[in-house]
């Protein structure tokens, strides 16, 4: 006997979770299977553009496997890993303990782990616009409410204190700051940070640092936040992801700082973290070859990202149309297209990659108001396959122009 039911309900969170720079993909995914060559550049991920872990970090990995190395281990990270990133933030500046260190499954965990700490229905989290998408998504699956502060592109895409101000209320439980910043590639200079620091203190809020990017500044690695304030209530988050280019082992690690105000949230963390039991064992091998080891690889990763984002600076702000923020750090860039009126920053990516199949990002998948026209590009690829995308990206926006 056939019986007809109703489709099976899901929760009403998953509704509201959306993580634009994955499910753009979707629609190259169906040019590619149509047969069009697609040029990714809306994922930051170094590896597939030839950026490879360095060798020590390989073996370590691998033999941390052969000497058996692969059953659970403690929920919060091995000793040594654990031990490694504090003293890695130590000799930058921001004093750490290793117990106040967690060892996550890359940056993401680490951020979905301090937001379920700390958010309760209702709550609002103060985020820069633009902003990486994982964040809201995770607040909304949380069924907080994120709250964009303006970044101004014309002032190097620091923040808008002003409008920051303006945000606060009696449910505001953080604020985010993500320097190095994905998407602008943007950074920070230290009396902005201070700033960032006074207004937390001053509104008692805790600081989440986003510094997955800290070691890709072009001028040299930047200093984490802590370090102009080892006692500010600042949590860090950071990974073998970006400046380590292993972003598919998914290590990263949350850094609780010295204040006790942070006990709590850290005692909370921990206890989910037990919930999922451990991050990757034989990954967590790397964490402290990586931090310890020989580091010269990143002085010619950093000299070929800036190679890359002159590049992208240059040939966008030749295109009529088209205006960039030269990026500082990482491999992001956040131009700016003048859209006809009536069309969506969504409009002109979808165009682009159905005439060009070059894919990036539409601004409004990271905050920004859909109609100003920002999208992200990442600029990884070899800088004469970057001259042939942006020629042809040029191509396609003055014919979309006219």
């Amino acid at each position: 006997m056939t019986l007809t039911r109703a489709a099976v309900p899901v929760a009403e969170r998953v509704r509201h979770f959306r993580y634009a720079i994955r499910n753009i993909a979707v629609e190259a995914q169906r040019l590619e299977a149509a047969g069009r060559r697609v040029r990714y550049l809306n994922v930051g991920n170094p590896p597939p553009f030839g950026f490879q872990p360095p060798p020590h970090l390989i073996e370590a990995v691998a033999k941390a496997m052969r000497d058996g190395q692969n059953g659970y281990g403690p929920s919060v990270g091995i000793p040594s890993a654990r031990q490694a990133i504090a003293g890695e933030y130590s000799r930058r500046g921001w004093p750490t303990d290793a117990d106040r260190v967690l060892v996550t499954a890359g940056t993401s965990e680490g951020i979905e782990l301090v937001l379920s700490a700390l958010l309760d229905p209702g709550s609002e989290v103060l985020i820069p616009m633009p902003n990486y998408p994982l964040y809201t998504a995770v607040i909304a699956k949380l069924g907080a409410e994120a709250v964009h502060y303006r970044t101004d592109p014309q002032r190097g895409w620091t923040p808008d204190f002003d409008h920051l101000s303006s945000l606060v209320t009696r449910a505001t439980r953080a604020l985010v700051v993500i320097d190095p910043n994905n998407p602008t590639g943007a950074s920070y200079p230290p009396e902005v940070r201070r700033r960032l620091l006074a207004f937390a203190e001053t509104h008692g809020l805790p600081v989440l640092a986003d510094e997955v990017y800290m070691d890709l500044g072009y001028e040299g690695p930047v200093a984490p936040i802590g370090s102009l304030d080892p006692d500010a209530p600042i949590i860090s988050f950071c990974s073998l992801s970006k400046g380590y280019l292993a972003p598919g082992w998914r290590s990263g690690w949350t850094a609780v700082g010295r204040n006790p105000r942070l006990d709590d949230v850290l005692a909370a963390m921990r206890k989910l973290a037990d919930g999922r039991l451990c991050s990757t064992i034989p990954v967590q091998h790397a964490i402290a070859p990586a931090l310890d080891g020989d580091r010269s690889y990143q002085v010619t990763l950093r000299a070929e990202l800036a190679r890359r984002g002159t590049i992208t600076a240059s040939m966008l702000n030749a295109t009529p149309g088209l205006s960039c923020v030269p990026p500082v750090a990482a491999f992001y860039a956040m131009p700016r297209v003048a859209l006809p009126a009536g069309r969506t920053d969504e409009d002109y990516v979808l165009a682009l990659l159905k005439a060009t199949g070059i894919l990036c990002v539409y601004g409004s998948g990271f905050g920004m108001p859909a109609e100003e026209g920002y999208f992200r590009v990442v600029f990884l690829a070899h800088p004469d396959e970057l001259t042939e995308i942006y020629t042809a990206l040029g191509a396609f926006t003055a014919e979309y122009l006219s």
